[in-house]
């Protein structure tokens, strides 16, 4: 099958569609498809993938893509790669990895639908196959959507053998408003003088930041407010093996998002380097946990303190939740969410034959 596989960001970008577009079309060319990708990321060095890369497309090129393929993918909804296909009508699978809504940066919350939006909706209603990357996606977005949770780089997250587990809070994202860091920050001070009082702590609740971005300044300001410069350690950003170390040292990895994450595939990277995931309530971070980690009132620090320390306090629940990182993890290692998407495109393309 000819594959024209769309995504509006590509390969050297790193984020989490772009992540899923990687393991996708790697996986796609890898069962025997032939794979074609049309992206608006330029690169100028040597392509590194197996399969034709073509970047920031002219119309006509886009129009000659079109007509060879015989099913288009697209990775998230991109209208300007994907309108030829209004004149070959060919077969369409379309993966929801994000909200088809406006998001207020600072509240996370949902805002109005833009005319843009609306166009998506009536784009969702031709495609063959709508797949959202979480439940509340399917929810928000498009209800009839099949639900496939994202894949994570396991080659790269996992346990890596003689690293010792000697620190104790981690967060890795970019330094923005709605990822939360500045909760995180309070919830470290908070517990520090918690247990003063109750000494129920048996390790120094340091927490790692790794990330960057436009907060980082005021973070480290609030860090040296609350006095706590010696817990809270700004690493920057890291890359591939470097987090999966980093990640490695770490027991729990902090997600205090205030906006609804889509999905969270850094939920599923630290918990396949062993820490064990604490997540606001928003969006598909509870997908993203499954019942391998714990999850608190979105925006609320107070609910994220005691959070920790019903973890601390309760050894057992600690370990059930460990013990069931290794099934839900399995559950979304790229040859087995690759494979479902493949599932999802072989039906469609069968149906629209008879």
């Amino acid at each position: 099958m000819k594959i024209l596989f769309l995504s509006h960001n590509f390969y050297p970008f790193i984020g989490g569609i772009e992540a899923n577009s990687d393991i996708l079309s790697r996986a796609f060319y890898k069962a025997g498809h032939d794979v074609r990708v049309l992206t608006w990321t330029m690169y100028s060095r040597e392509n590194i993938f197996p399969f034709q890369i073509i970047r920031n497309p002219s119309t006509i090129q886009l129009l000659k893509e079109h007509k060879w393929a015989d099913l288009v993918f697209e990775n998230n909804p991109c209208l300007r790669l994907a309108w030829p296909n209004l004149i070959f009508n060919h077969t369409s699978i379309v993966a929801l990895n994000t909200w088809v809504s406006r998001i207020d940066e600072e509240t996370g919350v949902h805002g109005k639908i833009g005319l843009q939006d609306r166009l998506k909706f009536l784009w969702f209603k031709r495609a063959a196959k709508v797949i959202a990357v979480s439940d509340a996606i399917r929810k928000h977005s498009f209800p009839p959507a099949i639900v496939i949770g994202n894949p994570y780089q396991s080659a790269v997250f996992k346990i890596i053998p003689g690293i010792v587990k000697n620190e104790g809070f981690v967060f890795l994202g970019r330094l923005v408003s709605n990822k939360g860091v500045d909760e995180a920050i309070k919830a470290i001070q908070k517990l520090i003088l918690l247990d003063k009082k109750e000494k129920f702590l048996t390790f120094k609740p340091t927490l790692t930041i790794i990330g960057d971005g436009p907060e980082r300044f005021k973070l480290e300001k609030l860090t040296a407010d609350l006095k706590i410069t010696e817990y809270v350690h700004f690493n920057g950003s890291l890359r591939g093996n470097d987090i999966a170390v980093c990640l490695n040292k770490h027991r729990y990895i902090l997600v205090p998002s205030l906006w609804e994450e889509p999905f969270g595939n850094v939920v599923l990277e630290g918990m396949a380097c062993g820490c064990l995931p604490i997540v606001s309530d928003g969006g598909g971070l509870p997908d993203a946990i499954g019942n391998a980690g714990i999850s608190f009132k979105r925006g609320d620090t107070e609910a994220m303190v005691l959070c920790i320390k019903r973890l601390l306090e309760q050894p057992e629940l600690e370990q059930q939740l460990r013990d069931a990182a290794k099934n839900h993890l399995t559950k979304h290692y790229p040859n087995i969410v690759s494979q479902r998407y493949l599932d999802v495109i072989e039906k469609a393309v069968k149906l629209a034959i008879k």
